[in-house]
């Protein structure tokens, strides 16, 4: 059944002490059969930068207590959003984000400049979105893997990290992701961040894990989200330290994300690469994912 014309859509910005419940309803719209679109995750990872700016972060779009879509303004031009899965063709809420989405006073993508957003499986608000000229930005896949039998690892050793070792993750992470040699500031900010993530309200859903090698160096990480007990579980992120690429770690560090979102109860695991990224494409593949359809942001223009 659709909106009725007579109710009024409100958005909101959930209070710190309401960061569990947004996330709660995340959960239970992750299904294995559908798109990979907002994840509880994504708002644990967002909680590096602290529990109130999450929260000011979010926007929720709601009706008569109902909560109809949840967005996450991840930087000042990217919205990524998540439409309640049987209300995704619904033409009231497809015009309200559209409208909300679309203005630049609205609250939502603030300011004049170019702008993008990510509602995967959200195909009525992509078409209205499309009819407002808006395009379609670079594409991306989306890796998928049951869980329904055991994960068979590469017999690596596989660390869970505790906040004591915390440095250990976040070296190999900036390795991955920078490649760059860090500061003693860059070092003290980056596990600062990871402790506050860890402390966040988000964090008993997930687990951080360093891969190590035959000599016992730390080359790969991941981190892990499940959404509870018969649901998807995402990956996000996974790095391989700059300097020991091209040697299997990629997947190695995949499958026993894999495996721990299993023993966690996740009825599968997802993770959503840039498509021109070909080497992430391949670990994913390598590690029993299999590809979905590509899918599109949607961007506009400054105005």
């Amino acid at each position: 059944m659709g909106l009725d014309a007579s109710m009024s859509i409100i958005v909101s910005t959930p209070k710190v002490d309401e960061l569990s419940s947004a996330a709660d309803v995340l959960k239970r719209w992750q299904l294995d059969e559908g798109a990979l679109q907002l994840h509880s995750g994504d708002l644990g990872w967002h909680s590096q930068n602290g529990a109130e700016a999450t929260a000011a972060a979010i926007r929720m779009w709601s009706c008569d207590g109902e909560v109809l879509a949840i967005g996450l303004l991840d930087g000042r031009g990217l919205v990524r959003l998540a439409v309640a899965p049987h209300r995704c063709e619904d033409a009231a809420l497809a015009r309200r984000l559209t409208a909300d989405l679309d203005d630049p006073a609205g609250g939502v993508l603030a300011g004049d400049g170019g702008v993008t957003v990510e509602a995967r499986g959200a195909e009525l608000l992509t078409q209205l979105l499309l009819e407002r000229g808006w395009e379609r930005d670079e594409p991306w896949t989306t890796f998928h893997r049951t869980l329904s039998d055991p994960v068979e690892e590469r017999g690596l050793r596989v660390e869970t990290i505790e906040p004591d070792r915390a440095e250990v993750w976040v070296a190999v992470h900036w390795s991955a992701f920078r490649g760059s040699v860090r500061t003693d500031a860059d070092r003290r900010r980056t596990v600062g961040r990871w402790l506050t993530m860890a402390g966040g309200p988000f964090y008993g859903d997930a687990r951080s894990l360093a891969l190590f090698d035959e000599n016992d160096d730390a080359v790969a990480v991941a981190a892990v989200w499940s959404a509870g007990p018969g649901r998807p579980g995402l990956l996000e992120p996974i790095g391989v330290h700059h300097g020991h690429r091209g040697r299997g770690y990629g997947t190695a560090v995949t499958l026993a994300a894999a495996a721990t979102l299993r023993d966690l109860g996740a009825s599968s695991a997802g993770v959503c690469v840039q498509s021109s990224n070909a080497g992430a494409m391949a670990t994913y593949a390598s590690a029993g994912f299999t590809p979905s359809a590509e899918v599109t942001d949607l961007r506009r223009g400054p105005q």
